[in-house]
């Protein structure tokens, strides 16, 4: 068992145990099924996600160390995650499409489950988008990175801060994390608009280092892809435990909204 897999899963565990004990703690109330079966299903469904989860952090790791280290050697790892990724988003679809076939959910659980299936997109997109950052890794020219290699190293930290963030609010069911993940955003956003900046001097310099310039851009932009995606995830998540809609810039207003306002905020 992976690491992060490992992690996840005591987190989601001591999560479970005090949601039994407490359910305002996490803030999400009780559910009351009448069928053991959907309960089960539930459950397998979260430790699945967060399995899924898991993987793409490994995965993005791996590719990015590839990257910094010029070493393509690591090919066969990568692409294994890959797949199981794909696998896991198919059987994570597949039960959820079950579920709503025989269990007719209301509530939290259809928003739980409406999220899942948004979710389980936006963790395969990471993985892709970490697939071809493993690609920049063949035949790297390194002067280029090396002038950039900071900012791309605190972007890749930060983007995955956010995910790992995101999928802890989604075991907890913590839209207060969500909203910090949002806010984590602009910092990914600088970095990349550092290093596009940096490498079109460089490349305006050094015409002959054209192609490994772009290669930094190019990997910039997909961990800039990945903070999109830990976004799309976070906000997924305040619409599960609160029913608000922050897609397309709906957070800035319910975020500076009273409380007692936010039920009259214009959802998208």
């Amino acid at each position: 068992m992976a690491p992060e897999t490992g992690q996840l899963q005591a987190v989601f565990a001591s999560t479970a145990h005090r949601a039994a004990c407490q359910s305002r703690e996490v803030g999400r109330p009780l559910s009351q099924h009448s069928s053991r079966d959907f309960e089960a299903e539930l459950r397998e469904l979260r430790a699945h996600l967060l399995a899924m989860g898991a993987r793409c952090e490994r995965l993005v790791r791996l590719a990015f160390d590839a990257f910094l280290r010029d070493d393509p050697a690591t090919s066969e790892d990568i692409a294994d995650l890959d797949v199981r990724i794909d696998r896991d988003e198919l059987e994570i679809h597949a039960l959820i499409l079950r579920i709503l076939a025989l269990r007719q959910p209301v509530a939290d659980d259809l928003r739980f489950l409406a999220t899942a299936l948004r979710l389980t997109t936006d963790l395969e997109r990471i993985g892709d988008e970490a697939v071809n950052i493993f690609e920049r890794a063949v035949e790297q020219n390194g002067r280029a990175q090396r002038q950039v290699v900071g900012q791309l190293v605190a972007m890749s930290s930060a983007a995955l801060d956010m995910l790992h963030l995101a999928l802890e609010a989604f075991v907890q069911w913590d839209d207060e994390q969500a909203d910090h993940v949002l806010s984590c955003d602009d910092e990914v956003d600088r970095h990349c608009a550092v290093v596009i900046a940096a490498m079109t001097t460089y490349i305006s310099e050094h015409p002959q280092d054209v192609r490994s310039g772009l290669r930094s851009i190019r990997v910039a932009k997909y961990l800039e892809r990945i903070a999109d995606h830990a976004t799309n995830i976070a906000e997924e998540i305040i619409f599960m435990v609160r029913g608000d809609d922050v897609r397309h810039g709906g957070w800035a207003h319910t975020s500076r909204a009273a409380p007692a306002d936010r039920d009259f905020v214009t959802q998208e």
